[in-house]
């Protein structure tokens, strides 16, 4: 399968050469990701994106001929679930809280996120619950209340609940990534293996998207070093799944010293906080820009990086609730429902690992480095815009993994079973060279 418009669409949004994207060559698999809105178009469109990044920045680096570039569709479905894949020990993890999920108020219906424990205590609180308030007692106070007040009022508290809300025909929709040019630089890359290797990323993202990105640039080689706040919990599980190849460590970033030092070796910082959230570190793009002009930036955020809700703490089924997917999706019964993968994170996670690969051979050929911003309203703004040709509904059934996208690494965890990585160029690696670190246990500092 070839000349895809939703892989023309993904390339274009990050590369001035358009042409390359019909070099781009797909294994189709029908059925996967089966939704009505087109999440299996989006989701070989990123992975195809981030592969032909890939395959150039390798040619560029080692002054070669561009790789073969071929997507399988059944590998990107898998990748796109690999928290529903990920077995420790063979113990299942457990994605969503029981206080996380749509729930039918007075007038409608939110979706609630209330995964990590501060998450929930807020949440409950705000509404006016005890901390013990169990799921049940949780629906029976939302379904007393209007929707957008349930919203609102959670806002207020730094909880996370979001209105279902239909698509808005007046909204203009985001741009898929937003670039600008950096300063310059001396920095170049020698010819390699691999196509990210010797880069030294510093990963300042949590959860999935951010993560999914770094992982990406671990398993082409660079030194990815993942840093969090001492006192900001994260799910071990999903350390598990997003952190192969990468070290994990915990640093105040208000210990400028040592912030500093990291960012002075640096080749690509990659934050996922709220627009200004890291301003007071020095980590915005301008003062970064000024101190070292030639690195790479890229900033992703959940709703945009101006508007109203640009300020709003999200997460991907917040995302689909309040831009139109959830209702779009709805069930005959008129209950909302999700895609059928946090397609928002993953899709928006390899086209940020592409847009960095860009940005790199955009380095190499020009000294310049590059400023990046994406966000997951960007990605769901593209995704309710792409033609819709599958036709399926929140019933259809996916069918069985096949037993070849899913393989085996021992970690600190214990033995991971899960998803191999989707990146489809020739020469390109099947899976991570180790698995991932036990999350903040890592020394801050590069290899």
């Amino acid at each position: 399968m070839t000349n895809d418009h939703a892989t023309a669409d993904a390339w274009a949004a990050i590369s001035d050469t358009p042409e390359l994207a019909a070099a781009v060559r797909h294994k189709s698999a029908p059925g996967t990701l089966p939704s009505r809105l087109a999440v299996r178009d989006l989701a070989r469109a990123t992975v195809a994106a981030c592969s032909l990044a890939a395959a150039q920045l390798l040619a560029t680096r080692n002054d070669t001929r561009l790789p073969d570039v071929e997507v399988d569709e059944e590998a990107v479905a898998t990748a796109f679930v690999s928290e529903r894949h990920l077995r420790i020990d063979g113990r299942t993890p457990v994605s969503f809280a029981p206080h996380s999920g749509f729930f039918r108020t007075a007038d409608g219906w939110v979706r609630t996120h209330a995964n990590y424990p501060h998450h929930r205590a807020r949440l409950l609180a705000a509404l006016g619950l005890p901390a013990e308030a169990d799921a049940a007692r949780l629906a029976a106070e939302l379904a007393t209340r209007a929707a957008v007040d349930v919203q609102e009022t959670a806002y207020a508290a730094d909880a996370l609940a979001v209105a279902v809300a239909p698509v808005d025909p007046a909204r203009e929709p985001l741009p898929l990534v937003e670039t600008l040019a950096g300063g310059p630089t001396d920095r170049s890359l020698a010819a390699a293996p691999l196509p990210a290797a010797g880069v030294r990323v510093l990963d300042l993202t949590r959860v999935i998207a951010g993560p999914v990105a770094t992982r990406t640039l671990a398993l082409l080689g660079a030194d990815v070093l993942r840093l969090d706040a001492p006192h900001l919990p994260e799910s071990e599980d999903a350390q598990a799944d997003t952190g192969f190849g990468k070290r994990s460590a915990r640093l105040d970033l208000a210990d400028r010293a040592a912030l500093d030092g990291l960012l002075a070796e640096a080749d690509v910082v990659i934050t996922g906080y709220r627009p200004h959230a890291l301003d007071r570190f020095g980590l915005s793009p301008d003062a970064l820009a000024e101190r070292h002009p030639g690195l790479i930036t890229a900033q992703l955020c959940a709703w945009g990086w101006t508007g109203p809700w640009a300020d709003r703490r999200g997460f991907d089924s917040l995302v689909q609730a309040g831009r139109g997917i959830a209702d779009l999706e709805s069930a005959p019964d008129g209950t909302p429902c999700a895609l059928p993968a946090q397609a928002l994170d993953h899709g928006t996670g390899y086209l940020l690992a592409a847009a960095v690969l860009h940005a790199l051979t955009q380095r190499q050929l020009n000294g310049r480095g590059t400023r990046l911003r994406l966000s997951l309203a960007g990605t769901a703004d593209w995704l309710i815009g792409l033609p819709r040709t599958d036709g399926a509904g929140p019933d259809a059934e996916q069918g069985r993994t096949p037993d070849r996208w899913l393989t085996e690494t021992p970690s600190p965890y214990g033995l991971l079973r899960h998803a191999r990585p989707p990146i489809g160029y020739a020469g390109a690696p099947a899976t991570w060279t180790r698995g991932p670190s036990r999350w903040g246990t890592d020394r801050p500092s590069w290899t």
